[in-house]
């Protein structure tokens, strides 16, 4: 087989598939700037969170005719929770490094593990405001985070980091592709996270001052791994079960829960 053909051949990441996700976008004309970086690249989902202005000459300006269809079918919501409900696996962008964000991976490591992923779960590239990029409140919702590297000039705008990460995705591909199964969405891990964040609490496994920082540590170790949404089930069963066998004990021992 030639190049050509073994080329032709090769997985690549389904992005009907991949949405991009603005978190509190500032102005119009970042809107419309995005949805164009993201169209060039063949990704064809937006997804906006609580904008602060929606004006649409404002965003056509910016994303040109060429784009329009993307904002003529642009998701809005008030909430990251529920925009992110629908989502297998999310990768959020970050140009801070350090304290919870030490794990990360760049634009073309992260695009092609999104080759496997895309088969069979919906993806979102979460970017956050210009200002200030997604804060720690919002990091929990990541299975992963990537960063863009930079020179001595580091500040990128939000349509050139829609656009560095879209360009990965179109050139992704593999020729050795792995089945990754269809994953638990967001809706039905953080209704697990919940549960599992109370049980770890009432036993003292985690602190019960600032639990969420705890939680990190356990949330990367099921990101890592990635959990199927009958496994989610069973965590939350297991959950069920040790408050049932705690609020027993405490019965037995003449304790109020």
């Amino acid at each position: 087989m030639d190049k050509k053909k073994r080329r032709s051949a090769a997985a690549r990441v389904r992005r009907e598939k991949v949405a991009v996700v603005l978190f509190k976008p500032r102005r119009p004309e970042k809107i419309g700037s995005a949805a164009r970086g993201a169209c060039n690249m063949g990704l064809s989902r937006l997804v906006v969170v609580a904008p602060q202005d929606l004006d649409r000459q404002r965003m056509e300006m910016m994303a040109t005719g060429t784009a329009a269809h993307l904002l003529d079918e642009m998701e809005v919501y008030d909430d990251l929770a529920t925009a992110l409900a629908p989502f297998q696996y999310i990768v959020g962008t970050t140009a801070r490094l350090g304290g919870v964000r030490l794990v990360y991976t760049t634009p073309r490591e992260m695009a092609a593990r999104l080759v496997d992923i895309s088969q069979h779960n919906e993806v979102a590239l979460l970017f956050g405001p210009e200002n200030f990029g997604l804060t720690n409140e919002e990091l929990p919702f990541c299975h992963a985070l990537v960063h863009i590297p930079t020179g001595d000039c580091s500040s990128l705008n939000l349509a050139q980091a829609v656009m560095v990460l879209a360009y990965e995705i179109f050139t992704a591909a593999s020729d050795k592709s792995h089945f990754v199964p269809r994953l638990a969405n967001s809706r039905e891990l953080e209704s697990m996270y919940a549960m599992l964040q109370e049980t770890l609490v009432k036993i003292n496994f985690i602190s019960h001052q600032n639990p969420e920082h705890w939680m990190f540590n356990v949330r990367r170790l099921f990101s890592r791994h990635g959990l199927r949404a009958r496994e989610a089930q069973v965590i939350k069963g297991i959950c069920r079960q040790i408050d049932w066998y705690v609020g027993k004990r405490l019965e037995g021992k003449g304790v109020k829960k």
